[in-house]
């Protein structure tokens, strides 16, 4: 009896230790993808290379600097191309994608832009989820994530901040569902798509309409 005792609190050990020693910095190793537990009041994130900085050292946070390490976001004046546009599909390298839980978020590129959000996919560099429209969510909701594209993952011009250097009432940005979710979990429309569901107020602001200023990042190699 008291083998059994024993052997039982050596399993409840083993557990326990297992959990604990999943820190941070290892279970972000193999992370290729994240939301940005990081959060902007406006919609100037510093353009292209701003945002790029803030992907970075979330990533290094955790242990998967060792990627190189681009925002989602398309603009419409690139001063690294010759000030033309550039599309965020073609920002992120060729996949495959992984979250900080270790879980594939697409292979390539093609299947990437043919989901939709989703919670449990779409989380942020620690591996936690997104406030947002799902059952039992903390509030307030922060599901819009910037991204100033199309579904496709291609610019939208117009909606991209001023490419990311405004916090103009005047200026409005695209934004995407990290879960999938309208108001009400409303998946009609394109309320499901995680890259370009509607615009945000303007911004000067990003919280109204379910938004805080974050963005995705993946990691291009």
């Amino acid at each position: 009896m008291l083998r059994i005792v024993a052997l039982a609190l050596a399993a409840v050990c083993m557990a326990a230790c297992t959990k604990n020693s999943s820190a941070p910095s290892e279970r972000g190793t193999g992370t290729s993808f994240f939301v940005t537990s990081a959060t902007s009041v406006t919609g100037n994130l510093g353009g292209l290379r701003g945002a790029d900085a803030r992907c970075q050292n979330l990533a290094n946070a955790v242990g998967a600097g060792n990627r190189t390490w681009r925002a989602y976001l398309s603009v419409e004046q690139d001063a690294d191309n010759g000030n033309r546009p550039t599309d965020a599909r073609s920002r992120i390298g060729s996949g495959p994608w992984f979250n900080a839980k270790g879980v594939k978020l697409a292979n390539n590129v093609a299947e990437l832009h043919a989901m939709k959000g989703d919670a449990t996919l779409f989380v942020d560099e620690r591996g936690e989820p997104i406030n947002g429209q799902w059952i039992g969510s903390p509030t307030p909701v922060q599901h819009d994530i910037l991204t100033g594209s199309r579904p496709d993952g291609t610019v939208l011009a117009g909606f991209t901040c001023g490419d990311w250097t405004s916090d103009s009432t005047t200026a409005i940005g695209q934004v995407g569902h990290s879960d999938g979710f309208g108001a009400n979990r409303d998946t009609s429309g394109s309320n499901s798509f995680w890259n370009s569901a509607h615009a945000n107020l303007n911004c000067s602001n990003t919280a109204p309409r379910g938004g805080s200023g974050r963005i995705y990042c993946f990691a291009t190699n």
